[in-house]
């Protein structure tokens, strides 16, 4: 494999200088740059927004609209960073938009205050055993407002006053929910965990 530093300079300048041209297009609404953009990011941002969402149909919803706020601001981007990055922080943006307008009421969230932060390393630890696809499918099931805590922290790396200032909360607020969230995911690996055991004990006996 060629690993000349100046060839990878070359390919990286020019993958930079196509994108640099998409964006232009972008900004002047051609329908082809807009399409070749969607294509490019659609299937990772419905990822993105489909993990904040309660249905399919939800995520949609907040992807039609995230997309429609990308092509609009386009125009400010200020490639300082990643255009997958920036896109995808819009997305979260209009996840985070919708579940404040349609969901978000006191009742949704575990009132604690001074909670008590919790080390990473036990839950990294746990979680870094199971499938990624299979732990989401599990964060999909918690309560809304858990859900939004736990992808907010775990998943974008916000920090807990990030979080309080985005969905109007308290910090204590913020650590609470994020550990009951924490507490359903593992009751619920744990369970699926003993139901495997269980199987291939029973297949064992076959």
């Amino acid at each position: 494999m060629d690993h000349n530093p100046s060839k990878l300079h070359k390919v990286e300048s020019l993958i930079e200088e196509k994108e640099h041209n998409l964006i232009k297009r972008c900004i002047d609404w051609d329908r082809n740059a807009q399409n070749e953009l969607y294509n490019r990011y659609a299937n990772s941002m419905f990822a993105v927004c489909f993990r904040y969402s309660r249905t399919r149909e939800d995520a949609e919803d907040t992807f039609s609209e995230g997309f429609m706020k990308v092509f609009e601001s386009i125009k400010n981007f200020k490639y300082t960073g990643s255009l997958e990055g920036w896109i995808r922080r819009i997305m979260v943006n209009s996840a985070i938009d919708k579940f404040r307008k349609n969901t978000i009421k006191l009742d949704d969230f575990a009132i604690i205050e001074n909670q008590p932060e919790i080390k990473n390393s036990y839950y990294d630890n746990f979680y870094s055993q199971f499938d990624a696809e299979e732990l989401m499918r599990l964060v999909q099931k918690l309560p809304p407002a858990y859900k939004m805590v736990f992808n907010l922290y775990a998943i974008e790396g916000f920090k807990h006053k990030e979080i309080a200032d985005l969905l109007g909360i308290s910090e204590g607020t913020s650590k609470s929910n994020l550990s009951d969230a924490r507490a359903i995911l593992q009751k619920a690996i744990n369970k699926n965990s003993n139901n495997m055991d269980h199987s291939l004990i029973n297949d064992g006996r076959k």
